[in-house]
């Protein structure tokens, strides 16, 4: 029930800022006319990019939008300005991409700044409406029972209470050890012993049955479920029973039997879908516009040493499923027979090897290697989804062999890419764990506004070539 009504909740939000943002764009092209700033031509051709705001509005709410409770207003208004920012910057970007002239930027930023004050206004409307001027708002609190008086138990009524869109009250605790009430844990009755439930039941108000117990006691939980399937009062446990931070639980239904799913990365499956359009979105039109830098490398690698054009290489990706990265080659062609030969010379510490002055590295190489233009062919494995613009690197099979910890093939939870945290950090200045930390640290962390900013700080970091070897 409370689930349920959250879900609802965030779900007209996110509705309603879609809506508020057309309907913003709207009364800023027209506010725009009536102050002069555009003629009744443009006004029809920002009319037409309606549905373009629709979209680009669509993009904006997969990211965290501010709910009606627990956030300082000063959050509120981050998220809102964060949410029309990345409207407005699409938007720019689409008419300087498009060459659209007749797009006003004075009408984009108007449509901005309302979209802002309207997003603040309607969340504090609907606060407001909710939670502070209707006087019987207490009623529509959830009314929750907790079996269990651990340190578990308490811990879940705090983050229960701090994370409820509708406001809880627990009834009180059930103590599966203790055949009696012993007064009350965080200014919450123990009611008593779990025998107790069905008189609880049929005496209280009780929306929710929480069994918050150790795996030690589990046997006591089917006494527990019978009583609320007589009473009708719906069941929860706590997923929790084998701990593994940052995991995610999912329940799924295997013809009649349901199956709880533990996946130790949690994964928002709708931002991965959005992830890749954005992918797809970037690499089509880099690969036509780098064309003739391709054409012109690979004319300088022809000239410079005998062999192919294209470095291929067995990488570990997704999942470890294993692929060809691409690469402009910048080695001469026998360098992985001579990598025996230096191994000795390895200057990386762990299981990578890198060396400044390798022997085997061409004059094209280096320079190269220098901009990073070896590494855009791998664009192409973008566009055939082996690898994202913005992931850990890909790792070839003798640096997977070599790894010594376990925790180092959590890398593999994600879709390797062109550019990481260790791009816009230094680089190969970096050490094998700094590299490392900073990949579990991506994957543990990561969301699209995480890829955003890598993709701007990538920029600078290779003109510059901090760490390039």
């Amino acid at each position: 029930m409370q689930i349920s009504k959250s879900r609802h909740l965030k779900q007209l939000l996110r509705t309603q800022d879609v809506s508020i943002s057309v309907l913003c764009y709207l009364v800023a092209v027209n506010a725009a006319w009536w102050v002069g700033l555009l003629n009744a031509t443009s006004v029809g051709n920002h009319l037409l990019l309606s549905p373009v705001v629709f979209l680009f509005s669509l993009v904006a709410s997969t990211f965290e939008l501010p709910g009606l409770q627990g956030k300082r207003m000063l959050v509120v208004a981050f998220l809102a300005t964060r949410y029309a920012a990345i409207v407005v910057i699409c938007m720019l970007a689409i008419a300087y991409f498009g060459k659209f002239e007749f797009v006003s930027r004075y009408a984009i930023l108007l449509f901005g700044a309302l979209l802002v004050t309207a997003i603040v206004s309607n969340r504090l409307f609907l606060r407001w409406w909710y939670f502070t001027g209707r006087r019987e708002h207490p009623d529509n609190f959830l009314q929750v029972l907790v079996v269990g008086t651990g340190s578990r138990a308490r811990r879940l009524m705090h983050v229960y209470q701090n994370n409820s869109d509708w406001g809880i009250n627990i009834v009180g605790m059930l103590d599966p050890l203790t055949d009696e009430g012993i007064g009350e844990s965080e200014d919450v009755p123990i009611l008593g012993n779990i025998r107790e439930i069905k008189k609880i039941l049929k005496e209280s108000v009780v929306d929710e049955v929480i069994i918050c117990l150790p795996r030690s006691l589990l046997d006591d939980v089917g006494a527990v479920v019978e009583v609320c399937a007589e009473q009708a009062v719906c069941v929860k446990f706590l997923a929790d029973i084998y701990e593994i931070e940052g995991g995610q639980f999912n329940l799924e239904r295997i013809g009649t039997w349901p199956v709880l799913s533990l996946n130790p990365i949690s994964r928002d499956e709708g931002s991965l879908i959005v992830k890749r359009i954005v992918d797809l979105l970037i690499t089509v039109p880099a690969l036509l516009v780098l064309s003739p830098l391709f054409l012109l490398t690979a004319l300088a690698i022809k000239l410079e040493s005998p062999g192919p054009v294209f470095f291929r290489q067995v990488r570990v990706g997704l999942n470890k499923r294993k692929f060809r990265m691409i690469k402009f080659r910048s080695m001469y062609q026998d360098a992985e027979r001579r990598l025996a030969e230096i191994e000795h010379l390895n200057e990386a510490d762990g299981p990578i090897f890198k060396m400044k002055n390798d022997p085997r590295v061409t004059k094209v190489g280096k320079l190269i290697r220098r901009a990073s233009v070896d590494e855009l062919p791998q664009l192409f494995n973008v566009l055939f989804g082996q690898m994202s613009l913005v992931g850990p690197r890909p790792m070839s099979t003798r640096d997977v062999d070599l790894f010594s910890k376990g925790i180092q093939r959590k890398r593999f939870s994600v879709r390797p890419g062109l550019a990481c945290l260790r791009e816009v950090s230094g680089r190969s200045a970096l050490s094998f764990d700094q590299w490392l930390a900073l990949d579990l640290k991506y994957i543990d962390e990561w969301s699209l506004w995480l890829d955003i900013k890598i993709l701007f700080k990538l920029v600078p970091a290779v003109v510059m070539g901090d760490g390039a070897v």
